[in-house]
């Protein structure tokens, strides 16, 4: 058997334990068949997409052991590996459906395309767009002369069943009434992932396509375009989705999501890739640890089970620390804490902030453990503030953490005004402002520029000890955060 399965990230975003798990599934999938692994940068919403997301993608998954045959980095046959690259070819894909009368254009404004959500949900029908949305040929083709603006949608049957065969799951039928007239190619020109994502795998000879079962909904509307192009469709696997400890989908809320957290906090990244591969998946002797060469070596995608797998960091730090204790020497030790932080470079960017303030050298292990540290030892008490109250203090936490879970150039001068704005905008002093920062970050307000610290720190442990923070102090309930996301809403930030 020929197998050639990919991983597509977006680089929108932080390199995410999901993305990971879901690259380690189609890796072992791939190397136990002698296929190809290859990796795909999805990388068509270009307001969001940035060169620092694509790198930190990058080196996540190669900290991790997750390396691929075909990429952006790397080439190969079916090149270039970035959607951005490729966009030149999508729009005659989309033009050709239009041709043949599997898609046609659509001038409907965002307020149309409103109301038509509120009748359908009024008539009790799935709110996606769908129904009276194409125009006589004569009146296209006097809007296309005009030059309004427009979009490609496809054409979605309105009745009967669509069947999808899933290799783990057998056949899933999705009513065609459920699924809308999907967007293929925006107003911009830019596709949609649904067309980039069928033409690109189609193109790179992709045989069998690993995912998450938030797909399963979208997988309609690529058995669709595959039967439009008259392709053959790669065989589908929708992975279970990972869960908190609570069985609540996995997210950073509650769970610390970015790969690049673990790596900060000092696990071994074999330890990572063991944790990973247990979720929903076993070892035939039922083994707890074992390496990548080992799970490749026994992968078998039927003994993936259903049930939502749980992402639990404490038991991930239960078997790390059996990695630690049971494969590394006490000079392999030395040298993964050299590697993790204790080096001349990471310890160079310290002492400018370390050397003015010491007196002698034993000053410095006190001054500098936040810096060393994972999620700080923190009460209430802590917070407390003779000018702001604790509802104050919670706000400036979770407004800040907001507003740099939206910063994707992390640098000093960037977190600093993204701050000096938000202190700004809520009418506060930036020293009452200032105040909960530093004791999230340093675990006191009598560090230095908290600033520098959050850039030497990261944008993964600032934002989880911003959470961390807010969790010290109760956080929001449903009923409170909905008031408080309208006021983050109002600010002028």
């Amino acid at each position: 058997m020929t197998v050639r399965t990919r991983i597509a990230p977006s680089p929108t975003g932080d390199p995410h334990v999901g993305t990971a798990y879901v690259a380690l599934f189609n890796l072992c999938f791939a190397r136990q068949h002698g296929g190809q692994f290859i990796l795909r940068i999805e990388d068509t919403d270009q307001v969001r997409s940035t060169a620092e997301s694509e790198r930190d993608i990058l080196q996540a998954l190669r900290w991790l052991g997750l390396n691929w045959d075909e990429g952006p980095d790397l080439g190969g046959p079916y090149g270039p590996y970035r959607q951005s690259e490729r966009k030149h070819m999508y729009a005659q894909y989309a033009e050709d459906l239009v041709t043949a009368g599997h898609a046609f254009y659509c001038f409907r404004t965002p307020e149309e395309l409103d109301a038509i959500r509120e009748e359908r949900k009024a008539a009790g029908q799935n709110p996606g767009i769908k129904g009276d949305l194409e125009l006589p040929e004569e009146e296209v083709k006097r809007r296309l002369e005009a030059g309004e603006p427009y979009v490609i949608r496809m054409k979605v049957p309105d009745e009967g069943m669509c069947e999808i065969q899933d290799m783990l799951r057998g056949t899933i039928e999705i009513d065609w009434a459920q699924v809308d007239c999907q967007i293929l190619l925006k107003s911009d020109g830019m596709p949609t992932y649904h067309l980039a994502n069928v033409v690109d795998d189609h193109l790179m000879k992709i045989t069998h396509v690993l995912r998450g079962e938030e797909w399963i909904n979208s997988a309609p509307k690529h058995k669709l375009l595959y039967e439009y192009f008259g392709w053959d469709m790669p065989e589908l696997c929708h992975l279970p989705l990972l869960r908190n400890p609570d069985k609540s989908k996995l997210s950073k809320r509650k769970n610390p999501t970015s790969i690049n957290f673990y790596e900060r906090m000092g696990f071994m990244p074999e330890a990572v890739t063991n944790y990973l591969g247990r979720m929903g998946w076993s070892m035939p002797d039922e083994r707890e640890k074992f390496t990548l060469d080992e799970m490749i070596e026994n992968f078998d995608i039927q003994r993936v089970s259903l049930g939502g797998p749980v992402f639990d960091v404490e038991k991930l730090r239960w078997l790390n620390g059996h990695w630690i204790r049971e494969e590394l020497n006490d000079e392999q030790f030395m040298e993964r804490l050299q590697q993790w932080w204790f080096n001349k470079d990471d310890l160079q960017t310290l002492v400018p902030h370390i050397k003015g303030r010491a007196e002698v050298f034993s000053d410095i292990a006190p001054m500098a453990q936040f810096m060393f540290s994972g999620m700080l030892d923190l009460k209430p008490e802590d917070f407390e503030h003779k000018k702001l109250e604790e509802g104050e203090v919670k706000r400036v936490l979770q407004f800040t953490l907001w507003k740099l879970e939206a910063q994707r150039h992390w640098s000093k001068d960037t977190i600093f005004a993204d701050i000096k704005s938000l202190a700004k905008a809520m009418d506060m002093k930036m020293g009452d402002f200032m105040f909960a920062i530093f004791v999230a970050i340093a675990g006191t307000p009598n560090s230095w520029s908290v600033m520098d610290s959050m850039d030497l720190l990261g944008p993964d442990m600032t934002r989880s000890r911003l959470r961390y923070a807010l969790q010290i102090l109760g956080g929001f309930s449903k009923k409170e955060t909905k008031r408080v996301e309208k006021e983050y809403a109002a600010l002028d930030v």
